[in-house]
C-alpha cells in the first residue's frame, strides 16, 4: 500500500464505523476493520474521524466584478479549500456574447491549471444564445467536454449575466432533453432595482439598505418563477444560495409533487441574520441574495435536516477591504460577495458536534450528496474505487477563525471571531498530503480538471 490511515472513526453520509483504509495509486483500495499489511506510509487516526474530502459546488475566483476581481486567484482559492478540508471546487466562468461554452470554460481552465491545490469543475453561466439562439446547439459538446450543468442569472442586466424568462425556458428545455442540470441565481430584477432607486432617491444609502432592497419576499418570488417554468416544462432545477424560508418552502412544495428540484445554500444564511448589515463594518457582509431575517434563518436549519436543502456551498467570493469600502456612504458601490471556501466544511462539522445536525448530514450536504448531484463520480466518500481525498478531523480541538490563520488572500473576513469545536487536522488529495496541522504542504498546480459526467440523481 502507498498509505494506511487506521484506527480512525470513518464517517460517511448515512454510516459512522471504526475502520481502516488503505491507499494505492490515489484511489481507495480497501476498506477493513484491521490492516496489516505494509505501507509507505502509515498515519494513525486514532481518535479523530475519517471524512471524504469536501466539494464546494459554488465558488467565485478571480471573478472580475466592475472595477476590480475577487480577492482569491486559482491558486490562492483552492490552497484555502484544501486547508478547510474540501478536496474539489467548482468555479463559475461566464460566456460572454459571441463565445461558446467550451471556449469559455477552456480559458478558465488554463488559468487554473498552473496554481490549483484541489481538484476542479466547472459550471458555466449563459448570458446570450446567440443568433438564432445558436448556442443551445453547443449543449451537447459541452456536456461531453464534463460541463454538465448550467447557471442563469435571473437579476444583473446592467451588468449583462440576466437572462430573461423567455431565454430560461429555452435553457430548461435544451438541458432537459440533453440531460444535464439548470441552476438559477432567483432574485426579482425589476423589484429590487425599483427599491434600490428608491431608497437611494432617500438618501437612505447605509448598508442595511442592502437588505431592504431584496428582502425575503424579492428572493422568493423569483424561486417561485423559477419553479414555475422548470416545473412546466418537466426539466430539474436547482436553485444557488438558496436564503429564504418562502423560497424553501416552494421548492419542498414542488418536490412533493414529484418535481426534480434541489437547493443550496450557504454558511452566511446559516450563521447571520440580517441584523449584521446594521453593524459598523455591515459593508462586509454585502452578499446577493441578502442575508435574511432569523426565521429563514431556523427554516434554512430545518430544511438540511429534513434533507429539502441538498447541497451546502459557499458562494466564495471575497474582496479586500479597501474595496468593500467604496461602499461606506453607499451600499450600491459595495462589491458582492464573502469568504468562505476555508470555513464552510468545518462549520458545517462544528455544527454536528454541538448536536444541531448529525455528522452524516455535514458529510452528506458538504461531500456526498455534491459530488453525486453534479457528476464527480471519483469524488464525495469514502469508498473503495473512490479518490483518495480524505480529511482527519479532530471533535475535540477548538477552533477561532480570524484572517491571521486562514490560507486565502484576503484581508478581513465575516467569520473573525467565530468558534468552532472540533477542526481539520490533516487533508489528503488523492492519497497525498496537502494541508497538515495549520499549514498547506501540498504543491500549487497538482489540482487536476474533473470532467464530470450527468448527474446519477437527475
Amino acid at each position: 500500500m502507498d498509505l494506511i490511515i487506521k484506527n480512525g472513526t470513518v464517517i460517511t453520509g448515512s454510516q459512522t464505523f471504526r475502520a481502516d483504509i488503505g491507499v494505492e495509486q490515489g484511489k481507495i483500495a480497501v476498506i477493513a476493520e484491521r490492516l496489516a499489511c505494509e505501507a509507505l506510509s502509515v498515519v494513525d487516526a486514532a481518535g479523530l474521524y475519517v471524512l471524504p474530502g469536501g466539494v464546494d459546488v459554488h465558488t467565485h475566483l478571480e471573478l472580475p466584478v466592475g472595477a476590480t476581481v475577487s480577492a482569491d486567484s486559482y491558486h490562492a482559492g483552492t490552497r484555502a479549500a484544501v486547508c478547510g478540508g474540501v478536496t474539489t471546487v467548482f468555479d463559475y466562468p461566464t460566456q460572454q456574447q459571441g463565445k461558446g461554452i467550451v471556449q469559455t470554460v477552456a480559458e478558465r481552465r488554463a488559468l487554473a491549471e498552473a496554481g490549483a491545490c484541489c481538484d476542479y469543475a466547472f459550471h458555466c453561466a449563459i448570458t446570450d444564445l446567440g443568433a438564432g439562439d445558436a448556442l443551445l446547439k453547443e449543449f451537447q459538446a459541452a456536456a461531453d467536454y464534463g460541463i454538465t450543468s448550467f447557471k442563469c442569472y435571473m437579476v444583473y442586466r446592467k451588468a449583462g449575466l440576466m437572462v430573461d424568462d423567455g431565454v430560461l425556458l429555452k435553457i430548461l428545455e435544451k438541458a432537459r432533453d440533453i440531460g444535464i442540470l439548470t441552476a438559477v441565481h432567483a432574485e426579482n430584477h425589476d423589484v429590487l432595482e425599483s427599491r434600490i432607486a428608491g431608497y437611494s432617491a432617500e438618501g437612505k444609502t447605509s448598508p442595511w439598505y442592502h437588505y431592504m432592497s431584496r428582502p425575503e419576499f424579492v428572493e422568493a418570488e423569483a424561486i417561485k418563477r423559477a419553479i414555475h417554468w422548470a416545473a412546466a416544462v418537466k426539466a430539474p432545477l436547482y436553485i444557488v444560495h438558496l436564503a429564504c424560508k418562502e423560497g424553501l418552502e416552494a421548492i419542498a412544495a414542488a418536490r412533493s409533487q414529484g418535481y426534480p428540484m434541489y437547493a443550496e445554500t450557504c454558511p452566511q444564511y446559516l450563521e447571520f441574520t440580517c441584523d449584521v448589515y446594521k453593524q459598523e463594518l455591515g459593508r462586509n457582509f454585502v452578499c446577493s441574495p441578502s442575508i435574511k431575517g432569523p426565521e429563514s434563518r431556523e427554516a434554512l436549519w430545518q430544511g438540511i435536516r429534513q434533507g429539502i436543502i441538498d447541497t451546502v456551498a459557499t458562494d466564495h467570493c471575497p474582496f479586500m477591504q479597501a474595496e468593500k469600502d467604496w461602499g461606506i456612504q453607499d451600499f450600491t458601490k459595495i462589491p458582492n460577495g464573502c469568504a468562505g471556501i476555508e470555513n464552510r466544511y468545518p462549520y458545517m462539522l462544528g455544527a454536528a458536534n454541538t448536536g444541531r445536525i448529525s455528522f452524516s448530514k455535514a458529510v452528506e450536504v458538504c461531500a456526498e450528496k455534491p459530488a453525486a448531484l453534479f457528476g464527480c463520480t471519483d469524488k464525495g466518500s469514502i469508498s473503495v474505487g473512490k479518490d483518495a481525498d480524505i480529511v482527519l478531523y479532530d471533535p475535540q480541538k477548538d477552533f477561532e477563525i480570524s484572517v491571521k490563520n486562514m490560507h486565502s488572500d484576503y484581508d478581513h473576513t465575516i467569520w473573525e471571531g467565530i468558534r468552532l469545536k472540533g477542526y481539520p487536522l490533516k487533508t489528503f488529495l488523492r492519497g497525498q498530503l496537502v494541508f497538515d496541522q495549520g499549514n498547506y504542504v501540498g504543491v500549487p498546480g497538482t489540482g487536476r480538471y474533473i470532467t464530470r459526467k450527468k448527474s446519477c440523481l437527475i
